[in-house]
């Protein structure tokens, strides 16, 4: 213990991968200015996305519209509101101006959001009142003339707030009610635009006020703090009498449960800033007015510096702030928007009285970081490796069953390590530990239910397997049920599996993108081809010892991981433990009987978990496979027994590597790169805290892990097709023909895959977990019932076995389509479904008696 303690202990001393810049940084590029000399405080300013209704037209159009200015000399002239219309369209990364109408009147200081249908603006004032008007702005390119389409009025006056909008519905936060700032509200309505068709629904309603003090000049957007996308209020100005105060705190509503939180504060106040979320859960704040100056307008006049041009980041997740890096100009009173991947900040005010034509791209920008010779030779030499394993075993496949099965000579411990390493894979390294950081520990108690699931491996369904000495899981089905069912079964588990394969290499190319310098693409590519190299050589014996050396690797590098993240943490031990307890990051049980809610109930947790784990060790032929390649029933009953025991130090590993991972970027939010997914936070930690040559170690692990449920995918897929498909057909006259057949079946699954896990590459993906616990769900629920079906029960047939399988798929289709429920539950609804609607099907279409000797709880005992 002393030694790994030491060795501990030096590798947390080594140097990071490769030093770089950890702040965050922006990139700020000027655009063509707004065609108007003074340029305007208080424009409304929208993307209007125009692809859809006009093809050949610009993809995307700025709108800039009303405002108000001071015309020039500004101390001697009064405030002009304004009802021109400017819209920028693109060509080659920049922008072209027009003149585009007018508004219904000059208009100013109102809120604006944009929508699918067009820019919707808010409220707003002109000199002499304040409004509840509501309309749309839409980009006529025909035309090239602005559409003004009415809207439902607000339900009161309002100017000076600040709006967004989640999905299809706008909110509304604070402003004020009429010139006066100490009419300011604290308010917050929302407009559901999908009901625009239904008038009597299509109103504004009033939500729960914000329990903070009410203030106007806010800033309102949103963003995902890792259970769901939520409002976010932050700072104002307010007006108490004589005292004019300036506010920096923060509140977040939460749309699905209708309540507020308060979030740590500003570093100081932004009032009248431009604030937008920017990727999966960052907020930046590019202007604001900090109040220094305030009151000092007609002392300073032109001698007044402008507003503090400092930027400023905020994580949801992590509730922090951080400095985003200075900014070239500070343009208070306007609406920054996204427009292709970028921030887009039109004009504004600069200083008291004086706006600015500007317009600025700001782009966040990922700091460098380079990999490191020796990570390069560590990622490429354990790779190299990997596919010596499959060149070594090449020689040892003699037949199917050799490569199939291993000729039954593996030993139990390598067996269960290989169970345990599929279902591990690649996303439980890197999706788990984001799922942690991001929400809690909830999940964690899915994986404790596999223990208990073992009781039913071992004691039921493999005395099946073996009895029958099945290569393919789905042998079973056709001795319980008909050769229909079987056929059915194993096309369903090679689809299943193809998919598997696409989407483990598609969201670990996602997540190690920020890890390595290779493209997502590259990285499948990698994957893909090195797995097909080594298991179409070396069958299921390569795959069952590389899976082995996986494990070790992954599981020695979890636990150096989370030793460097809890002492990385601000205070060490203490300091970790006191940052996870305050933000209850170790729940692991939310007690509720909401099956659609983000914050995942310990019910849908404990159904879910049992029926994923029940259909994968029933009726999964990757896992069911190693079943059948150690030599007796009582090692194979060692091998899952030995995946149920790794289970649970590995699930403690892989979440405390999550909730760890939140207390280090809660004390260091600087290191948090903005550009990355949420998926991505592990990796990010590997490739730039992790000591040189470990990092690379554990990186290699990763692909490795993904390799290994890639090769367990092929394998196993081939010989579902050849054992279910070509030996009953007799299509192959030898058994070296099948042997062929085989390793081409092998490689064609393997280029399938790949080239599938091409096309999925998918950037916007919110989590690699609930993505993957969905496929499975899709896929397996029926799988698992087929085969509790015909395991539990006498008298259900073939033909109800096939009603109820296709009925099951029939509802987990709609499920996943149609509704909102948890992902977890897909398995275990098809599971009942399959059941239910089988045997009831049974009983209406009944057939003549089979031979259900060994094939049946009930006739186990009796002899086959």
């Amino acid at each position: 213990m002393n030694r790994i303690a030491a060795v501990l202990l030096f590798l947390s001393m080594l140097p990071p991968t490769l030093p770089g810049e950890d702040a965050v940084q922006l990139k700020w590029e000027e655009l063509p200015a707004l065609p108007d000399a003074l340029g305007f405080a208080g424009p409304f300013v929208g993307v209007h996305p125009i692809a859809a209704a006009d093809p050949q037209a610009a993809d995307e159009v700025l709108i800039v519209a009303g405002g108000a200015n001071f015309p020039a000399p500004v101390w001697e002239n009064e405030k002009v509101w304004h009802d021109r219309v400017f819209v920028a369209t693109k060509d080659q990364g920049t922008l072209h101006w027009t003149e585009a109408g007018t508004l219904p009147r000059p208009l100013a200081y109102g809120a604006a959001v944009s929508t699918p249908e067009g820019v919707l603006c808010l409220g707003g004032s002109d000199s002499e009142q304040t409004f509840r008007d509501c309309f749309l702005l839409r980009w006529k390119p025909q035309s090239k003339q602005i559409e003004t389409i009415d809207y439902p009025p607000l339900p009161t006056p309002c100017a000076f707030g600040a709006a967004t909008i989640i999905g299809s519905v706008v909110y509304v936060a604070g402003g004020q009610s009429d010139s006066a700032l100490s009419s300011a509200m604290n308010q917050l309505w929302s407009l559901d635009l999908s009901l625009k068709d239904s008038p009597e629904s299509f109103q504004w309603r009033s939500l729960p006020d914000c329990p903070g003090k009410t203030r106007a000049l806010n800033l309102t957007v949103s963003q995902h703090n890792g259970f769901e996308s939520c409002v976010y209020v932050i700072s104002g100005r307010r007006q108490e009498g004589d005292q004019t105060e300036f506010l920096k705190d923060v509140w977040e509503y939460s749309p699905s449960t209708q309540a507020w939180r308060k979030r740590s504060d500003a570093p100081r106040s932004v009032m009248a800033g431009t604030a937008i979320g920017f990727g999966q859960s960052h907020l930046f704040v590019l202007g604001g007015d900090d109040g220094e100056l305030f009151g000092r307008a007609d002392e300073l006049k032109d001698d007044h510096p402008g507003f503090i041009r400092q930027a400023l980041a905020y994580h949801t997740i992590t509730d922090t702030w951080t400095s985003a890096g200075p900014t070239p100009i500070n343009q208070v009173t306007t609406i920054a928007v996204e427009l292709d991947d970028s921030i887009i900040v039109a004009s504004g005010e600069v200083r008291p009285r004086v706006r600015t034509p500007s317009v600025y791209r700001v782009t966040p920008v990922t700091s460098t970081h380079g990999f490191g010779g020796l990570n390069y030779v560590v990622l490429f030499g354990y790779l190299i490796a990997m596919v010596g394993v499959g060149v070594y075993f090449a020689n040892k496949n003699k037949n199917t069953d050799d490569y199939f099965r291993g000729g039954k000579r593996i030993p139990w411990w390598a067996a269960g390590c290989s169970i345990f390493a599929t279902m591990l894979s690649s996303l439980t390294f890197t999706g788990v530990p984001s799922k942690a950081f991001a929400q809690d520990c909830v999940y964690a108690i899915g994986n404790f239910m596999i223990p208990v699931v073992a009781v039913v491996a071992v004691f039921v369904a493999l005395p099946f397997f073996r009895r029958i000495d099945a290569t393919s899981a789905y042998e079973y089905l056709e001795k319980r049920f008909s050769r229909r069912v079987r056929m059915f079964g194993s096309a369903s588990f090679a689809l299943f599996h193809l998919f598997r394969m696409a989407v483990v290499m598609s969201l670990t190319g996602l997540a190690l993108a920020v890890a390595t310098p290779l493209t997502p693409s590259q990285s499948v590519l990698l994957m893909g081809i090195l797995s097909i190299l080594y298991c179409t050589m070396g069958g299921v014996e390569a795959v069952i010892w590389t899976d082995t050396i996986q494990t070790v690797v992954l599981l020695g590098g979890a636990v150096v991981a989370i030793v460097l993240l809890v002492s990385g943490c601000e205070g060490g031990f203490g300091g970790f433990v006191e940052s996870v307890t305050r933000a209850d990051k170790v729940n692991v049980a939310n007690l509720h009987f909401d099956a659609t809610s983000g914050r995942t109930a310990l019910w849908v947790v404990i159904i879910g978990a049992i029926g994923q784990n029940l259909s994968s060790y029933t009726a999964d032929q990757a896992v069911v496979q190693r079943y059948m390649t150690t030599e007796t029933q009582r090692l194979a009953a060692r091998s899952i027994w030995t995946n149920a025991v790794l289970t649970i130090p590995a699930t403690i590993l892989f979440f405390g590597i999550g909730v760890a991972l939140f207390a280090f970027y809660q004390s260091h939010p600087e290191k948090l790169d903005p550009t990355i997914t949420t998926d991505q936070v592990f990796p990010l930690f590997i490739a730039r805290e992790m000591p040189i040559g470990l990092a690379g170690l554990i990186v290699a692990g990763v692909f490795a892990a993904a390799q290994s449920t890639v090769s367990t995918s092929m394998n196993s897929t081939a010989t579902a097709i050849v054992t279910d498909f070509l030996r009953p057909q007799q299509v192959c006259s030898s058994e070296a023909g099948y042997l062929t057949a085989a390793r081409v079946l092998t490689f064609l699954m393997g280029v399938a895959g790949t080239l599938l896990g091409l096309i999925f590459v998918d950037p916007n993906i919110k989590s690699l977990f609930d993505t993957f616990i969905a496929v499975i769900g899709l896929f397996m629920g029926v799988l698992g019932g087929l085969f509790i079906l015909g395991a539990l029960t006498t008298r259900a047939n073939g033909s109800g076995a096939m009603i109820g399988a296709l009925l099951g798929a029939s509802v987990m289709f709609c499920l996943w389509r149609f509704t909102p429920l948890n992902g977890y539950l897909y398995t275990a609804t098809g599971i009942s479904t399959c059941v239910v609607a089988g045997y009831g099907a049974s009983l209406l279409l009944p057939q003549a008696d089979k031979d259900l000797a060994g094939l049946t709880i009930h006739t186990l005992g009796e002899a086959a």
